[in-house]
């Protein structure tokens, strides 16, 4: 009898844990994209992360969560909105509050941004993490409790603390290059419901002889 794959179309894949949420079907606006399976975890309201984990997202920049990845509760991703003019005698952003300072919003538009916050696949966030705009987070990479992320973090990294820096990476260089060109979070997906206990407790070359014909 073949295997059933999960649907990652369903916001609460456990109806048991309702503070559980896959992010993908949950998410509206065209600003965010998030893949198949990442979920957060918070016992109050999950399904406001939008709102409440992604702050200060006034465009244009992007918030991308690739798939597999695990938010721990409060989670936050800073966006570059945020941002405030600091060239001058007062960062306050005088025009926001309307009246004759709205004459001058001329002097918070256009202001420098780093681009999207991109996360790559099998990210692990722990709880309370934050995440700085136009960060990259490499593939497989962990982030520590209470990290506050300024920097690009590298593929299979642990990084942790404020702000955030290397801890150690998971794998030798040689190991992560393979663990990228295998790819396992784009296998179709009943064949990496086959290999599930492999791509979770495996080694790589046993992942390696599990991979798709073609991988």
């Amino acid at each position: 009898m073949p295997l059933v794959p999960a649907d990652p179309t369903v916001v609460h894949r456990m109806p048991e844990q309702p503070r559980v949420v896959l992010l993908k079907p949950l998410v509206t606006s065209p600003l965010i994209e998030v893949g198949d399976f990442s979920y957060y975890d918070d016992p109050d309201d999950p399904t406001a992360f939008e709102t409440r984990n992604v702050l200060y997202h006034y465009g244009p920049e992007k918030l991308v969560i690739g798939k597999f990845c695990a938010l721990g509760e409060g989670v936050r991703f800073i966006m570059n909105g945020a941002n405030h003019r600091m060239d001058g005698a007062s960062t306050f952003p005088f025009p926001i509050m309307g009246g004759p300072w709205a004459e001058h919003f001329d002097l918070i538009t256009g202001l420098p941004g780093r681009g999207d916050t991109v996360v790559g696949h099998d990210v692990w966030f722990g709880y309370r993490a934050m995440v700085m705009p136009g960060v990259r987070i490499g593939h497989g990479a962990i982030v520590a409790s209470g990290a506050v992320v300024v920097d690009d973090v590298p593929d299979y990294a642990i990084v942790g603390g404020n702000p955030a820096r290397l801890i150690r990476r998971r794998h030798e260089d040689a190991d992560i290059a393979r663990l990228l060109e295998l790819a396992w979070w784009h296998w179709p997906l009943e064949h990496l419901t086959q290999h599930v206990r492999t791509i979770m407790a495996g080694s790589i070359a046993e992942l390696e002889a599990a991979a798709p014909t073609g991988q």
